[in-house]
């Protein structure tokens, strides 16, 4: 297995962006090892099909056994919004299946996590809610 490509708050913000959702980031843990916050990103987006997602990196990694350079976030935790409110997809689906957050994703299988929730009818739930599948 090949080395991870890190990831952003920019970059982050980027990949939704291009996939049509409203974005917006912020920073948490700074260089300082003092930094209050637990992560050292969040973004929060918004699909045109009223979907979210709530990306977080959590902590950086070290790439080299002095932690003086290569801190990186390589992997993120993804939660899946729907009306402001954490919710699992509709049965179906690759990605949150019967929970609300998906926990070390990297970029590629956050590529394919913001396609799948870009794409998702919210009929679906009503659909699966009336049939009691949901």
């Amino acid at each position: 297995m090949g080395e991870l490509k890190p990831m952003t708050t920019e970059s982050v913000k980027e990949l939704l962006e291009e996939a049509g959702a409203k974005a917006m980031a912020r920073s948490g843990r700074t260089e300082s090892y003092s930094a209050p916050r637990d992560f050292s990103f969040e973004v929060k987006a918004i699909f045109p099909n009223g979907m979210g997602l709530h990306i977080v990196a959590r902590q950086f990694n070290y790439r080299d056994p002095w932690e003086a350079t290569g801190r990186v976030n390589d992997l993120v935790d993804v939660s899946l919004l729907r009306d402001g409110i954490y919710t699992p997809l509709p049965k179906g689906y690759k990605w949150f299946q019967g929970r609300d957050l998906e926990e070390g994703v990297d970029e590629a299988r956050l590529r394919e996590l913001i396609a799948c929730v870009r794409d998702v009818n919210p009929k679906l739930y009503l659909l699966q809610e009336l049939t009691g599948d949901l």
